[in-house]
């Protein structure tokens, strides 16, 4: 019998077993994690900012609401819901790496934002929450590191009420081939070399760029949203399909 250690994902371009993966993922963001938000300017120009705006407002969160947010980082999403959901809502705040959530809840707190939000170490392969328990389900730009996406959608979907929405943010492909052409060189050439300046680790952001790379495509992150139960599934490209929004209800 083959033991679930020795199967074989990617880690970026490599080939690497399951286990090895969730420790290099783990370094990779207990690395950048320092200096998260530098980086996320500096590598998107200030677009990601737009980019978490928009998913919020195609994620229709109402006063009330009880929101899970998955690979939370440095709370960027979640600062964005605080005043969405009020005073009787919930935001539970998770990530599975815990250099990621010590920053980010301690960057919440310097800004004096502390209700309503629970923190949490989440594998989103394996949600701690009952089922039936959330409004929504958000998760930005961490979809692509996980490693078995169809078991973390159907925890995502396990863990909705009915009538709950999932949206998902993540890089994406770009919907022509000189945009492909132009996003792979600033990619492969300029933010590896940013992670050295910054850093002193082109390594880990290389890994970052080739993870973008190695995600689902529009139509097959779509197919894999249905697959887990999802309904109504649909995306919306940002910035040509570099950025991509999707959305999937669960009735």
């Amino acid at each position: 019998m083959t033991n679930v250690h020795d199967k074989s994902t990617h880690f970026g371009y490599q080939t690497v077993n399951e286990h090895d993966k969730t420790e290099k993922v783990a370094q990779v963001f207990k690395n950048v994690a320092p200096r998260y938000n530098v980086m996320n300017d500096l590598m998107s120009l200030g677009l990601h900012r737009l980019w978490k705006q928009r998913a919020i407002l195609e994620t229709d969160i109402k006063k009330g609401h009880t929101v899970l947010d998955l690979a939370s980082g440095t709370g960027d999403l979640v600062k964005l819901m605080v005043k969405k959901v009020g005073e009787t809502g919930c935001i539970y705040m998770t990530d599975i790496n815990e250099a990621m959530l010590t920053v980010g809840r301690d960057r919440l707190i310097d800004q004096g934002i502390l209700h309503p939000i629970q923190f949490m170490l989440v594998d989103a392969e394996s949600i701690p929450l009952p089922d039936l328990s959330c409004d929504r389900v958000t998760i930005a730009f961490g979809l692509r590191n996980v490693t078995h996406k169809e078991q973390a959608l159907r925890e995502m979907h396990r863990v909705l009420k009915p009538g709950g929405k999932l949206m998902v943010l993540e890089f994406s492909k770009p919907v022509t081939k000189v945009l492909a052409s132009v996003y792979d060189a600033y990619s492969f050439s300029v933010i590896p070399k940013l992670g050295q300046f910054i850093l002193n680790d082109a390594a880990s952001y290389q890994y970052l760029v080739e993870s973008i790379r190695m995600h689902p495509d529009q139509d097959s992150l779509a197919a894999l949203m249905r697959e887990a139960g999802f309904e109504d599934v649909a995306y919306r490209n940002l910035t040509g399909g570099i950025v991509a929004i999707h959305t999937g209800w669960k009735y």
